[in-house]
């Protein structure tokens, strides 16, 4: 704790102009988290006895991966001395993001809510692809942006160098760019007293009707929805009567507080505070991100602007393994849906695996994410289909047809074209692999867009590439040539007409919809082949040869047989007329010529599990 640190700085409404609202933006696994822990510590805001890594992660699959998924705001006091010399006590309201392209939803929400932003650059390891889009999504919101390099401890790093380079990007000098390691506090304090000095107070009318700002709510099982707000204008009390702006619903605020960092109650929130307000409210669509809250006595007239809704990158069956869990999932989903604003899911059903959800994601990490949290947090187990991503199918009868699942693909009728999602890829790596990495994109139909030398050994290359093509194993394969040393981020670019088909897998020529897909023409026989391989493995073997082949259209491209077991019928002869046997070899074909015509394949729940999860196996990872 350091002398500077103030008793903790909870009042009822504190000026504004004491207020710094500002959140750490940075590059997956650049140091944010560990940043902030030292933060906590050298404000006094949590004691040394309290404090553990990664103190503002809440979810075990955060400390686990060491990755951030949620923001997490917190309040933290501190001093600083004006002129006469006497110390005057600030409040900070930090916010700490996530670093990962699937999680870009949560740091735009995060800055939306502040003034200013820390932008951090591991000085081991310079500009990446993800510091670059956190910079021009704070700069779009005209933050006042704070360059600062971090773990400048470690052996490797090259404070000098990185901040040249830093200066570069924003303008402003290499001197202006502050040297800190969060893991030793080096150069911390100096870094608070520039987030007082540079960051601007937050600006708003303390006597207009009171409107805040949603940008982030969780569910507490025993106190219902918690709302995180941005107070914008006028005042909440507690025990006043609050409205919705778009569901008009009203509520009497039980508690309301700041998160420092455990929730701490106070007698209200004035302009430019972030706090949290209970209601008890149980139902978790009545607290929406992005909306504006008010006072139901006098509200205000105008909502404030909100948040872009997320455009759904990806898009990934869920079924409950057992059809009775499906309530579950539906309320399971509800509940997360409240935590993660970009999640978005209807009902649908599938022959194979019954009753389910058909749920969007921002990318593969955001689907690995929501699977596991509801197989830890809710206890469900779940099967997530392929993911694919959403195709627009024109028929040449001008009807136009949304696919989201490969079985709404239109059959039948001629197809005049299909269209599918494009997106810009900005890819970071040293000057060496810039060969492999445009091999590997050519091999991913991308088209070259421009390359930028970020100095002398790093390179920025654009490409323009489908997000079929990304959403597997591209990520994986762009980190394996490039020995770990590329960084990759994506944003939509619109949609481009393609050579699409759709490949559908039969058993015994009944089609099985779990494991149709929607390919590029020239890949289709691969996936055929690779599918049908692997449920030859994957399915038990039946009275009667089972074939299993991969189709388009009605034309077969590739095919396996599951070989029939085989009951030796011969061995009660032990000698006599070859007649005999050919009597019974006859008659057991017979037999299991009737059972083929009148059997069906059923495929175990272990296969579709093992099929449809071979299709990201290996693809699993946190860091981009």
């Amino acid at each position: 704790m350091s002398p500077r640190a103030v008793a903790p700085l909870v009042p009822a409404a504190t000026d504004p102009a004491m207020i710094r609202n500002f959140c750490i933006i940075a590059h997956i696994d650049h140091g944010k988290s560990t940043l902030a822990d030292r933060m906590l510590q050298i404000t006094g805001i949590v004691s040394d006895r309290d404090m553990r890594a990664q103190y503002l992660d809440r979810m075990d699959i955060e400390r686990e991966r060491g990755i951030t998924i949620k923001s997490q705001a917190v309040r933290m006091p501190w001093a600083v001395a004006d002129s006469s010399g006497a110390g005057r006590a600030y409040a900070l309201n930090m916010i700490d993001t996530p670093g990962h392209v699937d999680f870009s939803y949560e740091v735009s929400r995060s800055l939306a809510a502040c003034e200013g932003a820390i932008l951090l650059v591991d000085a081991a390891q310079g500009i990446e692809a993800q510091t670059l889009a956190n910079l021009y999504l704070a700069l779009e919101n005209d933050l006042e942006i704070i360059p600062v390099l971090n773990k400048i401890d470690l052996p490797a790093a090259e404070p000098e160098k990185y901040a040249r380079e830093l200066a570069e990007l924003i303008g402003g000098s290499p001197d202006d760019v502050l040297k800190v390691s969060g893991k030793t506090g080096e150069g911390v304090e100096a870094l608070l007293d520039r987030v007082v000095e540079r960051i601007p107070a937050p600006v708003g009318d303390a006597d207009a009707p009171a409107r805040a700002m949603i940008f982030d709510s969780v569910y507490d099982s025993y106190r219902g929805v918690v709302t995180y707000v941005r107070m914008v204008d006028g005042k909440l009390n507690p025990r006043e009567r609050i409205q919705m702006m778009s569901t008009r619903a009203t509520h009497e605020i039980l508690e309301i507080g700041v998160s420092s960092p455990e929730p701490t109650p106070t007698k209200g929130l004035g302009v430019g505070e972030v706090g949290y307000l209970i209601t008890g409210v149980k139902d978790v669509r009545q607290s929406k991100v992005g909306d504006t809250v008010t006072t139901a006595v006098k509200p205000a007239s105008e909502a404030l602007a909100g948040y872009t809704e997320p455009l759904p990158m990806v898009f990934s069956g869920l079924y409950p393994i057992d059809g009775s869990d499906y309530p579950e999932l539906r309320e399971a989903l509800d509940k997360l849906k409240l935590s993660d604003a970009a999640l978005v899911y209807e009902p649908e059903t599938s022959v194979a695996l019954g009753f389910g959800f058909r749920a969007g994601f921002l990318g593969l990490l955001h689907l690995e994410i929501v699977t596991e949290r509801l197989r830890r947090e809710f206890g469900l187990d779940i099967i997530a289909t392929a993911p694919s991503v959403v195709y627009e199918v024109t028929t040449e009868d001008k009807k136009t047809v949304t696919v989201t699942n490969p079985s709404e693909f239109p059959t039948g009728g001629k197809i005049a074209e299909v269209r599918e999602p494009m997106v810009k890829a900005a890819i970071l790596a040293p000057k060496d692999y810039v060969g492999t990495i445009m091999e590997l994109c050519q091999s991913r139909r991308g088209s070259l867009l421009g390359m930028d030398y970020l100095g002398e050994d790093r390179v920025e290359i654009r490409y323009t590439i489908p997000l079929g093509e990304i959403v597997f194993d591209f990520f994986d394969q762009l980190k394996s040539k490039t020995a770990g040393y590329a960084s990759l981020d994506y944003e939509p670019v619109g949609d481009q007409a393609a050579d699409l088909v759709k490949v559908d897998i039969l058993l015994q020529g009944e089609q099985v919809d779990a494991f149709s897909a929607i390919v590029h023409r020239d890949k289709a026989y691969a996936y055929g082949v690779l599918m049908t391989g692997r449920l030859r493995e994957l399915i038990p073997r039946q009275q009667f040869e089972v074939p299993i082949q991969a189709a388009i259209g009605a034309r077969i491209i590739a095919r396996e047989s599951i070989r029939a077991m085989r009951k030796d019928v011969l061995a009660k002869c032990y000698g006599g007329d070859i007649t005999r046997k050919r009597k019974l070899l006859e008659k057991q074909k017979e037999g299991k010529k009737r059972m083929k015509m009148v059997g069906r394949v059923e495929v175990p729940q272990e296969a579709f599990i093992a099929a449809l999860s071979g299709e990201t196996e290996g693809k699993k990872d946190g860091k981009k």
